[in-house]
């Protein structure tokens, strides 16, 4: 019997109608737009999401009350062409505290055409949430994971 120590990243992509410098401020600057209202985890009722552009900065909710959920840390911000986010999310889909029980997204952004952008998303490393790991694997794979926000996205142009 094998057991499985490394996981398979997910990848998924999609091409929206928009110039690379666009489709990457959208996907940053204005990610409340267009981000699935059912992915967040802040207890509070939603007023905002927030994507700080820069490395060392976070992506997080902030709650009609003033709490704010830091999900991810922003590890590589390179307008216009890639973003590398931390998912600081553990298996039960609550904050998970310890950046070692943590997996990374990473977004690239290929113009196709001075009008269209192709946005190729991985996520990787999900092995770093410990036991367990896998479910989280087919979560995020699922049609109501990454492939859901990634439509979402391109529904935004």
């Amino acid at each position: 019997m094998s057991t499985e120590t490394t996981s398979p990243a997910i990848r998924k992509s999609v091409v929206v109608d928009a110039p690379i410098e666009r489709a990457f401020s959208v996907f940053t600057e204005d990610i409340g737009s267009w981000w699935p209202p059912e992915h967040h985890i802040i207890e509070a009722e939603l007023a905002e999401m927030v994507f700080e552009p820069r490395a060392g900065g976070y992506v997080y909710d902030r709650g009609v009350d003033g709490s704010e959920c830091r999900f991810a840390r922003v590890l590589a911000y390179e307008p216009p062409h890639r973003i590398v986010f931390s998912w600081d999310i553990d298996l039960q889909w609550k904050l998970e505290t310890d950046p070692n029980k943590t997996s990374e997204v990473e977004v690239r952004f290929v113009a196709e055409s001075p009008t269209r952008t192709r946005v190729e998303l991985e996520h990787r490393n999900l092995e770093r949430h410990g036991e367990g790991w896998p479910n989280l694997r087919d979560s995020v794979d699922s049609p109501g994971g990454w492939g859901l926000t990634l439509r979402r996205f391109a529904e935004r142009f």
